[in-house]
């Protein structure tokens, strides 16, 4: 297969053509690189995994060691549910095992974010961390999905604080993990890393907001939770910025949807 062709799947996943192996690996590399480069990476660390196309016992995920922006489908890794790596030539970081398989095992998660990302990380520090959906409309697409865990077990390395996180979730998509960072999770990459985008921007807002010194103006429930299901139902414009953002990649990172 040319480049062409290769960079065609990687833009626009048909309806017709089945979610593979492929296309798996195209899209999380699409959401490792297009975070990077949204300044919501850390150095090497971190990690985004999603379930293998029909076998919800394994998981991709990026590699120890390599920088997001350089990742190409080939550096993804592939885990199963005990925690051994089945495909790779790369190693995989101690406490990506953990975290993402107590997630992808416990909670039953098909895409698994997992960042430091700045402004998110912010409001994890705090001694009220919530982030607050009845003020910033970006916010509202969160009412209800939002989890927090509030004890620091620190860096993950064990398979219980994986799954610990997993139960602190309590069937949310999102957790805040205070002194530490978010994860965002999805049954699709396009949407959990649109969820991940503006996950930052609220945090963002909110506190630029705060830092007025002002109190926030808030929406009733009622109405936050409206505007939350009216975002979830137009999910097409997650799929269409995930597919912007990868058409963005052909022009800027030529090759790097090539296995």
């Amino acid at each position: 297969m040319d480049i062409s062709e290769t960079r065609r799947i990687a833009t626009r996943q048909s309806s017709a053509r089945p979610y593979d192996m492929r296309q798996a690996r195209i899209d999380l590399t699409a959401a490792l690189r297009n975070a990077a480069r949204m300044g919501l990476s850390e150095g090497v660390c971190n990690h985004f995994s999603l379930e293998v196309p029909g076998e919800p016992d394994k998981f991709l995920i990026n590699p120890q060691g390599l920088h997001w922006s350089e990742i190409t489908p080939g550096d993804l890794m592939v885990v199963d549910a005990e925690g051994r790596i089945v495909d790779g030539r790369h190693v995989v970081e101690p406490t990506a095992f953990f975290i993402h398989l107590g997630v992808h095992r416990v909670a039953r998660k098909k895409a698994v974010l997992h960042t430091h990302m700045p402004w998110a990380t912010s409001l994890t520090l705090l001694q009220n961390p919530t982030l607050e959906t009845r003020a910033n409309q970006n916010a509202m697409r969160f009412h209800g999905r939002v989890a927090y865990d509030m004890e620091f077990g620190g860096p993950a390395l064990a398979a219980d604080e994986g799954a610990r996180i997993a139960n602190a979730m309590q069937g949310k998509d999102i957790v805040f993990m205070t002194h530490h960072g978010v994860m965002v999770c999805g049954e699709r990459m396009d949407h959990a890393f649109d969820d991940l985008y503006y996950l930052e921007r609220s945090c963002m807002v909110q506190v630029m907001a705060l830092g007025s010194g002002r109190p926030l103006r808030l929406v009733e429930e009622a109405m936050a939770a409206k505007t939350c299901a009216a975002i979830e139902g137009e999910r097409q414009q997650s799929e269409l910025h995930f597919a912007a953002l990868k058409r963005v990649l052909d022009r800027e990172a030529p090759g790097w949807s090539v296995l």
